[in-house]
This record gives structure tokens, C-alpha cells and sequence, in this order.
């Protein structure tokens, strides 16, 4: 399977736009409830190039089947080389390492841009994502317990960090 990593174009809104609200149905790796339209996503992916934060795509023959980006993690100052990140793969493609790439790539721009520190805000019950980022170094710093309800649930975020050297 021959995967291109590169940077979102307005093309790939509706694949990422497809992607998100796969997740937002079916998973707990967004605690949004209600899906996004078209002009929502549109709006984010002019925000992080206004703020030349990047929006990664994978393409594979032609068409986008995932996507990562990160953006800040708070917002006051002091937070300011610190970066909150995600990545998410079409269900379809999931365990073909597009994943490993994205994040390989947001780790590469991150340092490139001189953030210091990247976070992932992960469902507790996802251990495949927990794992995944230990494999790149993430540390599981906390765990707030109850913080998100979806699907009827109360849900634990587990806060993983790495630190960019």
C-alpha cells in the first residue's frame, strides 16, 4: 500500500469532514454528539492555515483516507510551545500504519516549528490508541476521571505528552 503524506488542500475538506463525523457517530475519539457540516470544517481548516498550524492528509491512489493536525493546547501565553494534536484514519484503512505516519509527520513539523511539547487527549477505554502513542514515546501523565458523557456514559481522558527534544 503506497501512502503520500502531505499537506491539506481545500479538496480534502469532505474527506476529513467524512472522517470526523465517522467518528463523532460512532466512537468516543471525539466527544463532539453532533456531526459537523461542510461550512464548520471549512472554517477550521482556514483557522489553522491562518495560524500555520498544519493539516496533514494520507493519500492513497489519488484520494485523502486520513488526516492529523495539531493546534494549541491552551490558550494563554505560557502555553504557547505546547501543542494538542490528532490524528484519525478511515475506518476502512485502520492498522495499515497510516496512523504511524501522521503522527511520525506532525512529531517532524512540530519540532520543525519548535513546539516543545506535544499532548494527546485520549479516550481511557482506547488502548489501541494509548499503545500506539507509547510506541512513539507519549507518557501517560493523568487520567481525569468522568470529564466526557457520550453514548450514555460518563468517560476518562487520559492525557498522554511528549517531550520534543
Amino acid at each position: 500500500m503506497k501512502i503520500k503524506i502531505r499537506p491539506a488542500v481545500f479538496a480534502d475538506i469532505d474527506t476529513i469532514l467524512e472522517i470526523v463525523n465517522h467518528e463523532i457517530l460512532h466512537s468516543t475519539s471525539n466527544y463532539d454528539y453532533e456531526p459537523h457540516d461542510f461550512e464548520t470544517q471549512k472554517l477550521w481548516f482556514e483557522d489553522k492555515l491562518e495560524k500555520n498550524l498544519p493539516v496533514i492528509v494520507a493519500e492513497f491512489e489519488n484520494g485523502a483516507i486520513g488526516f492529523a493536525s495539531y493546534g494549541p493546547f491552551r490558550q494563554k501565553i505560557g502555553y504557547q510551545f505546547t501543542v494538542e494534536h490528532s490524528v484519525y484514519v478511515a475506518q476502512e484503512f485502520i492498522g495499515n500504519g497510516i496512523g504511524k505516519q501522521l503522527l511520525a509527520e506532525l512529531i517532524r513539523l512540530a519540532k520543525e516549528q519548535e513546539y516543545h511539547v506535544m499532548i494527546g487527549a485520549i479516550d481511557a477505554e482506547n488502548s489501541g490508541s494509548i499503545a500506539f502513542h507509547e510506541k512513539f514515546g507519549f507518557k501517560v501523565v493523568g487520567t481525569i476521571r468522568e470529564v466526557g458523557y457520550k453514548f450514555d456514559h460518563w468517560l476518562d481522558l487520559v492525557f498522554m505528552q511528549l517531550i520534543l527534544k
